[in-house]
């Protein structure tokens, strides 16, 4: 499936080959989706802002139909210090030295690591429906082991998360789109069976388990040597306001605190933004990266 009038094409970077999807004229958005889905979750917005930019919207590395390469016993290879620099290269390469970025989820953590690495290359950031890796970490109790039992759950090893997974990944998928969306949203059916159909293959699933070991163990690491690093662009923060992020965070206080420049609003949804509130996400991005 493509989103409608979006070429797609992959291209090889230092170790990866990655696919992605772009079309439109201007300045140039990256669009980077979530787990566990596939640069498709932007399909509801992206035509849109391609009448204004030159969108880009990539499967991040072991999602989607990217590469899946191994993560290594520290799991390294899936860091997002390693994703983030996946998508500079993927940029320079198509010839965009700076450029806007809006991550969902995933993204918005490569997305965050993104500007803390190569901040001369980022004009302007959006996150949507996250807190800092290391602060939500550090802040664990019931509430969060409960609401984000994922977290937990994927960072097993030995396979444990991927065999049990891989029993019904279909169930699994929708399962997630499911309790983390807002009641009676609507998922577009077409989509959901592309989200099914890259979710299936056993290396997706072990990638995306090894995301969030990286992001358990070496991610940490990283966070913590540059706790004091403040986002040095301007940042827009997006969240659900009948999402876990929204009940359990002040969003924008903490944001503050890890960025100079800050702004944002909860919208009406559950936790997945650019398919639940399209029209709000499309008119917060144009606001803000016009």
């Amino acid at each position: 499936m493509q989103i409608e009038g979006f070429d797609t094409n992959q291209i090889t970077l230092s170790d990866v080959t990655i696919n992605f999807a772009s079309a439109g004229e201007g300045p140039p958005l990256l669009l980077l989706h979530g787990y566990p889905q596939t640069h498709l979750i932007w399909h509801r917005i992206a035509p849109q802002l391609a009448c204004h930019y030159r969108v880009i919207c990539p499967d991040l590395r072991g999602y989607g139909d990217s590469g899946k390469p191994e993560g290594g016993a520290d799991h390294a290879g899936y860091s997002k210090r390693v994703m983030a620099q996946d998508m500079a290269e993927l940029m320079a390469l198509l010839g965009h030295e700076e450029f806007y970025v809006a991550g969902h989820d995933r993204g918005g953590r490569v997305a965050h690591r993104l500007v803390l690495d190569h901040p001369q290359r980022v004009a302007k950031a959006c996150v949507m429906d996250i807190m800092p890796t290391e602060y939500m970490f550090r802040q664990t109790d019931q509430a969060f082991a409960t609401g984000y039992y994922h977290w937990f759950f994927l960072i097993q090893p030995d396979g444990l998360p991927e065999r049990m997974i891989g029993a019904d990944p279909g169930y699994y998928l929708t399962e997630k789109l499911n309790r983390w969306a807002a009641a009676g949203a609507e998922f577009d059916s077409a989509v959901v069976v592309d989200y099914i159909r890259c979710f299936s293959d056993p290396a997706t699933i072990h990638a995306s388990c090894e995301d969030y070991r990286a992001a358990a163990t070496i991610d940490l690491v990283h966070d913590r040597a540059d706790i004091h690093q403040q986002i040095q662009c301007p940042l827009l923060v997006l969240w659900g306001e009948q999402g876990f992020v929204a009940r359990s965070y002040d969003v924008l206080k903490i944001w503050r605190q890890r960025a100079v420049s800050v702004q944002g609003a909860a919208l009406p949804c559950g936790h997945f933004l650019p398919e639940e509130c399209p029209d709000q996400v499309y008119q917060a991005l144009r606001e803000f990266f016009n």
